[in-house]
């Protein structure tokens, strides 16, 4: 079953108000709905989010800052694969 926008940022809520600060919660929500649509665009009908293991590699990366997250986001958009392997490599930090 689809799940709309709405849903996804309702269920993106408690993720993004933990991470980032109250002033960019919402403006953090909005790009990632951005996101979204851009992911849709790039990668087909049947893609119509970012599939969850590229969004826990783009919250992973920006650290809860907003300017990160829209550059990390846009470059998950281009090509994740770049995203995945800084992701892979920050998680191996933590090891």
């Amino acid at each position: 079953m689809a799940v709309g926008s709405a849903q996804r940022r309702q269920a993106r809520t408690p993720r993004i108000e933990a991470q980032f600060s109250s002033a960019h919660v919402k403006a953090a929500l909005d790009l990632l709905d951005l996101a979204d649509m851009a992911w849709h665009d790039c990668y087909g009908p049947r893609e119509l989010e970012i599939p969850s293991q590229v969004l826990e590699d783009v919250l992973l990366l920006a650290e809860g800052d907003l300017a990160k997250l829209i550059r990390i986001s846009r470059a998950a958009v281009l090509d994740f694969r770049d995203v995945r392997m800084a992701a892979d490599d920050e998680r191996a930090k933590s090891r």
